[in-house]
């Protein structure tokens, strides 16, 4: 007896849409446009780092941030030092699931998010004495009908 398993299939339907990624290129005191959301909301189901070049500047921070079309920027990740403990090539960054308002990013950690967002741009910004480079990822689920995440 055999048993058949869809891959893409499975993580769809766990997941959803995606993986969309985006590099970085090098990072630096730079905000960079990861993900545009269009047509209405979208739920982030998951969302992770590949570091692709060392982040070894100590006091390089990253934060994760979500730009509306209409409305408030809020912050999704606050900034995290990924660089005073290396971070090396193949790491993946997730985040922490602590107590606090707002996650860090976290080797290692959470990838899922389970965040409702509107129409705007998600954002990495790196603080001035970052370096390295990453490609983001992300799974999600259109929360109304017509609504899209793509790579910016």
């Amino acid at each position: 007896m055999s048993v058949l398993l869809d891959n893409n299939a499975f993580r769809k339907a766990v997941l959803g849409l995606g993986p969309a990624s985006k590099a970085t290129g090098t990072l630096s005191a730079t905000t960079f446009d990861l993900f545009t959301i269009a047509g209405g909301q979208v739920l982030i189901t998951a969302f992770w780092l590949k570091c692709t070049t060392a982040i070894s500047t100590d006091g390089g921070t990253l934060a994760l941030t979500m730009v509306p079309t209409t409305g408030t920027t809020k912050t999704l990740v606050s900034a995290t030092d990924l660089g005073t403990t290396d971070t090396a090539v193949g790491d993946l960054v997730g985040m922490t699931r602590g107590t606090s308002a707002v996650p860090a990013f976290l080797a290692a950690g959470q990838i899922e998010l389970g965040v409702p967002l509107p129409a705007g741009t998600l954002k990495l910004t790196g603080a001035s004495s970052v370096n390295g480079a990453v490609t983001a990822y992300c799974h999600w689920v259109p929360l109304v009908d017509g609504a899209t995440l793509v790579a910016a």
